[in-house]
């Protein structure tokens, strides 16, 4: 049976003619990056989403994680997948989920897949339930997405720590031999939201206020508090991914998903993440939380404190608060 996303030369047509009428910014001076709908993309990922959300059909017992870039994605990743797929009585350890592939293997981020020919039927051919992620904003997921069953994990992080991890992320994949970026114009990108997937504080601010019209489909995370009270996060995950665990489980999923374990597993320190081309070892630095007091300047601080409170002002969510 065909794909439903056969890809065509019309659509990447489309999306080029699309391109030549957009707000367009060079990234890190390296990468052209392009304003649709009040976010940036790369062309590839922007004709990635607009397939995503005019043709992906969603299973009514799909669950999708969402989040924007840095900000614990592996993370949730592997909470996940041990929660579902894990076993702590299990005899043969080497079966372990985690030691046969990096998270990112396991749980495809869907604009990834449709990067090249054949390998959105890989998601199509999962088994259900499925385990997916996006990166894309709330507004660009799917009417089926949105009006099925299926349910959506959120994780955010506090917006100080997120720039600093993506500062570096970025330098690893974008200037792996060359001095970095300066940290003083990357603050710029990310503070104005002109950055693949940005602006932050729009990203978090529509999922966050998706999950309070319907926190029965959309479970919102952030990093520090799971990193703050990591078992009763990981209960409460358990639980909306349908799952009861005890103390003991809850133990072992921590273990397992601990940030030394996996960037220490071998699948992590080696290879490539099959549908990007990403290192393993890239998604791995400190995880830790207030690690950006090590590089921001008092007004650097101040200025993401200032768009947080303004950006927030009314909607509940305070992530400054949480540090």
């Amino acid at each position: 049976m065909a794909s439903n996303y056969e890809s065509n030369s019309s659509s990447a047509t489309s999306v080029e003619s699309l391109l030549d009428e957009l707000p367009k910014h060079k990234l890190f001076d390296i990468c052209d990056i392009y304003q649709w709908e009040g976010f940036w993309y790369e062309s590839r990922i922007l004709e990635a989403a607009l397939v995503f959300k005019s043709q992906f059909i969603a299973r009514d017992d799909d669950f999708i994680l969402a989040s924007t870039v840095k900000t614990g994605t592996t993370w949730l990743k592997a909470l996940c997948l041990s929660i579902l797929h894990g076993n702590p009585d299990d005899k043969n350890k080497e079966e372990e989920i985690l030691k046969k592939g990096s998270p990112h293997m396991h749980v495809p981020t869907i604009e990834s897949m449709i990067f090249e020919e054949n390998r959105y039927a890989i998601i199509e051919g999962m088994p259900s339930p499925r385990l997916i992620h996006t990166h894309l904003p709330y507004n660009f997921l799917s009417d089926s997405v949105k009006n099925s069953k299926c349910k959506i994990v959120y994780i955010t992080r506090n917006p100080k720590d997120t720039f600093i991890s993506w500062w570096y992320f970025m330098n690893s994949i974008l200037r792996p031999n060359e001095e970095p970026f300066p940290l003083e114009k990357a603050f710029d990108c990310f503070s104005k939201g002109v950055y693949i997937h940005g602006p932050f504080f729009d990203h978090v601010l529509r999922y966050w206020n998706a999950s309070l019209e319907m926190p029965e489909r959309i479970l919102f995370l952030t990093y520090e508090e799971l990193k703050i009270d990591p078992t009763g996060q990981v209960k409460k995950l358990a639980s909306f991914l349908g799952k009861s665990v005890d103390e003991v489980e809850v133990d072992d999923i921590l273990w397992k998903c601990s940030f030394e374990r996996l960037k220490n597993l071998e699948v992590n320190k080696n290879g490539y993440v099959p549908y990007n081309g990403l290192l393993n070892a890239s998604f791995y630095r400190k995880g830790v939380i207030e690690d950006s007091r090590n590089y921001l300047t008092p007004d650097m601080e101040e200025n993401l404190s200032r768009l947080c409170r303004e950006k927030f002002q009314g909607s509940g969510l305070d992530l400054y608060l949480r540090r």
